[in-house]
């Protein structure tokens, strides 16, 4: 599959709430990953693709999804994401090569 999905993060303004749910509804490994400013919750789903779950960083935003697809060349397709009016905000790639692209809604 060309371009597939590589992660997902829910960012979820009630997390145990949200550990405890989708932990019983899918049989899904959560592990902890303490950080410097907040803990990180790894999602293990065996086969397919994985996630975490954290405390939502927006103030005043709904929890939500977010999904991470793998591209070959990431400055093609930000490009080719700006040409068909997809892109609302971007920021920059903290030095990972990684770019928050979000469409508009």
């Amino acid at each position: 599959m060309a371009n597939p999905f590589v992660h997902m993060d829910l960012m979820s303004n009630d997390v145990d709430k949200s550990t405890d749910l989708y932990g019983k509804l899918f049989d899904w490994k959560l592990e902890d990953m303490p950080m410097a400013d907040m803990t990180y919750t790894m999602i293990r789903v065996g086969e397919g693709t994985g996630g975490g779950l954290m405390k939502n960083p927006i103030p005043g935003a709904p929890s939500m999804w977010v999904a991470y697809v793998l591209v070959d060349d990431l400055a093609a397709a930000t490009r080719k994401a700006k040409s068909l009016g997809g892109i609302r905000d971007e920021r920059g790639d903290g030095g990972e090569g990684r770019r928050l692209l979000r469409h508009h809604q």
